[in-house]
């Protein structure tokens, strides 16, 4: 049976690294907050009630697909298709397929900006098959409209930044929920990462910092890797009770 995505693809290889995957949901929650449709994560309640513990229930839907052979990735996505149809009829709306499209689109972005922070810049050829991947689930959920190839996508990705986002109350909420569970100083960790990883409204919208301290300590990261210490940085990101979740993301990675 094939897989959804080969087992050599660059997109393995982001989402199956556990420190390149928080910092893809970093940078989406900061995004996310912002936009237009930010009112559907609040209308079941889920997201705000526990906010890290959906960017994991995510995570693995995302690494049902990217790590599953191709029948049972189609699985996963109608799964999917059905959840949010659950949720339109509970509300009476269908969800705008604009905000389909952002989704899918802060997916392609982020694993592109996280693996070039911790790793290297994509190639042109891995960012067609990044885009072409996440293209898929979208067509699978029924999306329409989706750009045909990388190039398109990257105009229609500039047109929903400057269209869809705003800063609103659910906002400052969202944000007050990350500081409660992950306490004031890895908040600002949090913040400084994401300043690292957005582009530039978001980090206008959202008054992020242009040039954090962070920055000047990724060197670090590198340091800490290379002795495996890996281990210390997560726990310095998260509190110890999510650090079981953390390593069940990475044992994605040694399983393939």
């Amino acid at each position: 049976m094939p897989d959804f995505v080969d087992r050599r693809s660059i997109v393995r290889t982001i989402w199956g690294n556990a420190d390149v995957v928080l910092l893809i949901f970093a940078g989406s929650a900061a995004e996310f907050a912002l936009n237009r449709a930010v009112d559907w994560l609040f209308f079941t309640g889920k997201l705000p009630a526990d906010p890290i513990g959906r960017l994991f229930s995510t995570v693995r839907y995302a690494q049902d697909i990217i790590f599953a052979e191709e029948s049972k990735a189609r699985q996963t996505i109608a799964r999917m298709v059905a959840i949010h149809g659950g949720v339109e009829r509970q509300r009476g709306q269908a969800i705008p397929d604009w905000a389909y499209r952002d989704v899918l689109y802060m997916l392609v972005d982020y694993s592109e900006r996280a693996h070039q922070l911790l790793r290297r810049p994509l190639t042109a050829g891995e960012r067609e098959e990044l885009y072409r991947t996440f293209r898929r689930v979208g067509e699978g959920m029924h999306v329409p409209d989706l750009p045909a190839n990388y190039a398109e996508w990257q105009l229609d990705r500039q047109r929903h930044l400057e269209r869809d986002l705003v800063s609103s109350p659910y906002t400052d909420q969202l944000f007050g929920r990350y500081r409660e569970e992950l306490g004031a100083w890895r908040y600002g960790l949090l913040r400084q990462a994401q300043a690292l990883l957005v582009p530039e409204r978001v980090r206008g919208l959202l008054r992020l910092p242009a040039r954090p301290g962070l920055f000047y300590t990724l060197w670090m990261y590198r340091v800490f890797e290379r002795f495996r210490l890996r281990a210390l940085v997560q726990r310095a990101l998260l509190p110890a009770r999510y650090l079981d979740e953390i390593r069940q993301l990475e044992r994605i990675l040694v399983d393939n």
